[in-house]
């Protein structure tokens, strides 16, 4: 699928770049931590103004299906499922008071009276922290003007007329919606600020480039899609945006999920609401998904999650004899194979799931992790282990991979894998995006993708690459004592970097290694003749 790029400025910039710099000279001294929920806040606040104030000039003109409707009638907004937002709340009134030294409070306010006109869809999501000493009012006023300019018609003059460009064509689209572009740049926001908050950042960001992979494997087109720990809600945005470029139905997929800390739901619930993405299946509650399961009987047809790496604090000496653990009950020190049964417990029949664990989940065998990677082995619900490079994540420096489950595995709707497990040695792709963090290119999600479904696919044309990807079966596992590693299956690549198979470079370097010594050799005799001459013997 190629990815769209973002609209490029005239000096080359995006136009998230551009404003994610103005932002942050505008933070000054707030933390990160807490300048996220304000500028975020306002780009919401400008998606749902700028939505109202479309419909409203429709129904002002009450043409066709509008005739005689009233403006102020928030039915007429629910009818269309766009957010009523009243006159004191809208983006131009509060503009039109940026300079104010009140606009701080002006907001608040305004945040409150849009939560109170959409209570079932907004109640307690919104942020009010605009009233806060800390933050002056003039670069308040300063980030209004800002994300005020965010309009189709600048950009397109900026980057000469084009806008969300594409590396390949796809087919003919309607040009992007103002909604598109917000949403294009929330999701900018949201990746700039996990970056700048470092560990804390990954507890509500999962990198794009992690998601997009999970999403090309799984290929959620149609179903429910689930994730009991969902941060900001990426896993869900991607599913959308998938659908979306493969020119699906979005009424098809239908998105659960659960998330313990309630800052982080709310940004979760603001990023699918700015996409337009039926948020009211998101639940928070502050126990989690273990100790407070939001969604008992759903099974999924799709689990997407990155939940946290080897977490040791979950409740696990309060579960011991939950029905979850079918395949043992995990250790009370470390989460990674309670959130695998967490997910297994939720797959429908036929649902597949990918998620990211730590590499330790793959060989450990501490507190019986070992005994319960073997029964998920031998009961053949191990589909898929890609290991990924180091630096792809923002919070923390641990290696990382990702498991694919199956329920459904004599064929999953497609060829049958009974019996094996497909291994991806993703290691070595990705590129630095900066000293500290890597990322895929859209070659690298392509060729992990597009390995897994040649290999899964009736007629593919799926072979074993030395070095990057293996299809072994059960037996070939059980003599690694059910250890999970790539590597172990894998191999050293058959090729060096030059491209040159590896046996015909040690030819060539044994000829030559085999000629300097004769050379050595015939050198010796030389200086053993040229010192005998002069007195000396050796």
């Amino acid at each position: 699928m190629p990815k769209a790029k973002s609209a490029k400025t005239q000096n080359n910039e995006s136009l998230e770049q551009k404003l994610w710099k103005a932002a942050d000279k505008l933070r000054k001294n707030i933390d990160a931590a807490e300048y996220k929920h304000i500028a975020l806040g306002l780009i919401f606040l400008k998606y749902i103004s700028d939505a109202f104030e479309q419909l409203h000039e429709k129904l002002v003109a009450g043409e066709g299906d509008y005739e005689g409707a009233d403006p102020e009638d928030p039915d007429e907004y629910k009818a269309e499922n766009v957010f009523f937002v009243p006159e004191e709340a809208r983006w131009s009134t509060l503009q039109a008071q940026a300079k104010q030294p009140t606009i701080g409070q002006l907001v608040d306010e305004a945040m409150e009276s849009i939560e109170l006109a959409n209570p079932k869809a907004l109640k307690g999501i919104l942020p009010k922290v605009y009233g806060q000493q800390k933050l002056d009012p003039t670069s308040l006023g300063g980030l209004i003007d800002m994300i005020g300019s965010i309009n189709l018609a600048k950009v397109k003059e900026e980057s000469g007329g084009q806008l969300n460009l594409e590396t390949e064509p796809i087919e003919p689209r309607a040009e992007p919606r103002q909604a598109d572009l917000l949403g294009q740049v929330y999701e900018y926001f949201l990746g700039e600020f996990a970056l700048a908050e470092g560990k804390k950042g990954g507890q509500f960001y999962t990198p794009e480039a992690v998601v997009r992979v999970l999403v090309e494997m799984l290929e959620p087109y149609k179903g429910r899609v689930f994730d009991p720990c969902c941060g900001s809600g990426g896993m869900f945005v991607q599913s959308e945006k998938f659908v979306s470029h493969h020119q699906g139905r979005l009424d098809d997929i239908s998105i659960y999920g659960q998330e313990s800390n309630e800052t982080t739901y709310k940004l979760c619930r603001m990023n699918l609401a700015i996409r337009g993405i039926d948020g009211s299946n998101i639940k928070w509650n502050p126990e989690g998904s273990f100790l407070n399961d939001a969604h008992k009987d759903l099974k999924a047809d799709f689990v997407i999650a990155n939940p946290p790496f080897n977490d040791s604090d979950w409740g696990g000496e309060l579960l011991r004899k939950d029905g979850r653990w079918q395949y043992g009950a995990p250790p009370v020190g470390n989460a990674n194979f309670a959130w695998v049964q967490h997910f297994l417990y939720h797959l429908a029949p036929t649902g597949a799931a990918g998620f990211v664990l730590s590499n330790g989940s793959l060989s450990s065998n501490s507190s019986g992790e070992g005994e319960i990677r073997k029964a998920l082995v031998q009961q053949d619900l191990v589909d898929c282990i890609v290991m990924l490079p180091t630096q792809l994540f923002y919070n923390t420096g641990i290696p990382a991979c990702l498991w694919f489950l199956s329920r459904y595995k004599n064929g999953n709707k497609n060829r049958d894998r009974k019996g094996e497990v497909l291994f991806i040695d993703a290691s070595e792709l990705g590129y630095m995006v900066n000293r500290r963090n890597r990322a895929f290119a859209e070659e690298d999600i392509q060729r992990i993708s597009g390995t897994y479904h040649e290999w899964k696919r009736d007629g593919g044309d799926y072979e074993d690459i030395k070095g990057f990807c293996k299809s072994a079966t059960l037996a070939e596992i059980e003599k690694h004592n059910f250890v999970l590693t790539p590597g172990r299956y894998v191999g050293i690549p058959d090729e060096a970097e030059d491209g040159v198979l590896f046996e015909d470079k040690m030819a060539v370097l044994t000829a030559e290694l085999a000629a300097q010594m004769k050379e050595a050799e015939a050198l010796d005799k030389e200086i053993k003749v040229q010192l005998a001459k002069v007195g000396f013997e050796l």
